[in-house]
């Protein structure tokens, strides 16, 4: 396996003012073989203020192990909600998705086989993809005429309405706390499906305590109202942010954190006082070792993962039929 970490803005490009010096990338995982794989954009959550390890690498090992050339993207967050990221996130996994195109050939990858799978906020990020894709013009010449429409997606306990049942705190540090009715209404993914979107997968658990089901029930009515193709999978328990729900999950273990480098960056700034207002350990908490946990719980979550853990299945099977691989 070659495993690669690519830059997407070139210098001068991107401008988030709020980025502390990081800037989104890309980590690539390639079979080393010539031929063609499917490709799988992975997407991890976090809020809209950061970026999952537990939904990054893993889940790309996951569909690596199954054949695909993988990607995981760290994207703009904003743990601070002091600058609203408005379309940045938007900006930063269409560019990804066009730069993965644009490098078909060195990646090893069909750029007509190519799936994004978003996670909690980043399922809202990848359904915006979905449904926005059109709207999403690339400043670079480079990328002119190369598509960033998904061929498919996996929408994964999805944040995707601003409406009744939101996940508040995406959309705050999404958008800020009193975005227009206009801008509200644009990311509340239901109210934007058109037959122009890619086919999707979802699924999520009944008893998700933090971002309610209805927001796939939303999305996967809207799909079949617009004519998308789609599978919907809801199971009967589990918290929210189960990702692959199996053993490595149960234990903590998730790979590589990368992902976390934008919360890095910030505490450095926060540390150093560059940023005025805000305590210097208000990121802390980010990195704080997870506790001993509950023996009753933990047999819930082993329960619960032993319902959610068949996800990855169905979904390859479903993009195997959709993708034709």
């Amino acid at each position: 396996m070659e495993k690669q970490t690519h830059p997407i803005w070139a210098p001068g490009e991107y401008k988030y003012p709020l980025s502390a010096g990081f800037e989104p990338f890309i980590v690539s995982y390639i079979h080393t073989s010539p031929d063609l794989h499917p490709a799988m954009v992975v997407v991890p959550g976090g809020g809209y203020c950061f970026v999952a390890p537990s939904e990054a690498e893993p889940v790309a090992m996951e569909f690596y192990n199954s054949g695909y050339n993988a990607f995981v993207l760290t994207y703009t967050v904003n743990p601070l909600t002091i600058e609203p990221l408005l379309m940045q996130p938007l900006w930063d996994l269409s560019r990804a998705v066009r730069y993965v195109r644009k490098n078909a050939g060195a990646f090893h990858i069909d750029p007509e086989k190519l799936a994004v799978c978003g996670f909690s906020a980043g399922g809202h990020l990848s359904a915006s993809l979905c449904v926005h894709w059109q709207d999403v013009e690339d400043p670079s010449p480079q990328y002119a005429g190369i598509s960033n429409r998904p061929d498919a997606a996996i929408l994964s306990y999805p944040v995707i309405t601003s409406g009744e049942y939101a996940h508040r705190g995406s959309f705050d540090a999404l958008l800020g706390r009193e975005p227009s009715p206009e801008l509200l209404h644009y990311m509340s993914l239901e109210t934007q499906v058109t037959d122009k979107a890619p086919p999707c997968f979802l699924w999520q658990t009944a008893e998700d305590d933090c971002v309610p089901v209805e927001n796939s029930y939303l999305f996967s009515g809207a799909c079949k109202g617009a004519g998308v193709d789609f599978a919907h999978h809801v199971f009967t328990s589990g918290q929210h942010g189960l990702s692959l729900a199996n053993d490595a999950w149960l234990q903590n273990s998730h790979g590589d954190t990368y992902t976390m480098t934008p919360i890095r960056a910030l505490m450095d700034k926060l540390r150093s006082g560059e940023i005025e207002g805000v305590s210097p350990g208000a990121l802390d908490g980010f990195f704080a070792p997870p506790g001993t946990p509950d023996p009753e719980y933990q047999k819930k979550l082993e329960r619960d993962c032993g319902i959610a853990r068949v996800w990855p299945q169905l979904a390859k099977a479903w993009l195997g039929l959709e993708l034709n691989i």
